[in-house]
């Protein structure tokens, strides 16, 4: 991502503006992000039969709803873009997908087996990132998985362009996420930071951070 700091601010909440102006344009951009399908492999080797996951962010529903659904079990997406939603339910119609903002989730204590975070959560204030963090342990069912990724930098707010849109960003350094997830009641299990290219025109390399976790039984 590039960094932008001049020109006008962007306005708060607009991740679904972002989003809905994206559309496929995301999925061709970053649908084989090695990191992402390294993270789905490991997951798909922890889950149960029908596991309940919850994928935040979830975008066109590819690949990550696409290949939890087809291996049969029951995903529910979660975003804040219509677009997306509504390019999710045509393309997977083997996972459920609604329009919903992570902050404004039910709580809902052990109700999910997994749960996936790819790249939604850098778009939230520091302290609503922490927040979300500790809810999503508090949702996994013991012995649940959650796997996050994001962008690794130390800023609270910084205005990006990226894909060609406006973006306001937060977050920590590569050593501090894995030391939130720890603090939110779940063990780390492997945390790695790669580079990637989006496929998009005039994209520079991004550095990218996974983290994979469990919750303790």
């Amino acid at each position: 991502m590039a960094d932008d700091r001049g020109g006008t601010p962007s306005p708060l909440g607009s991740a679904a503006r972002l989003f809905d102006a994206l559309g496929l344009v995301y999925e061709r951009a970053y649908g084989q992000l090695p990191g992402q399908l390294e993270a789905l492999d490991w997951l798909l080797h922890r889950l149960p039969a029908r596991a309940r996951v919850l994928d935040i962010g979830s975008g066109t529903g590819r690949p990550v709803a696409e290949r939890l659904a087809a291996a049969g079990h029951l995903v529910t997406g979660c975003d804040v873009s219509p677009t997306m939603v509504r390019l999710a339910r045509a393309q997977v119609p083997l996972a459920r997908f609604e329009l919903a903002d992570v902050r404004e989730l039910p709580d809902t204590p052990g109700a999910w087996d997994a749960i996936t975070a790819f790249f939604p959560l850098f778009q939230l204030p520091r302290t609503e990132m922490e927040l979300t963090l500790t809810r999503v342990a508090d949702w996994l069912a013991p012995g649940g998985s959650f796997v996050l990724a994001t962008v690794p930098f130390d800023g609270e707010g910084l205005e990006l362009t990226w894909l060609g849109q406006r973006v306001r960003c937060s977050g920590y350094p590569a050593e501090i996420h894995p030391k939130l997830i720890e603090a939110a009641g779940l063990d780390v299990v492997h945390a790695r930071c790669g580079v990637f290219r989006p496929d998009f025109p005039g994209a520079g390399e991004e550095e990218h951070l996974f983290v994979h976790a469990v919750k303790p039984q």
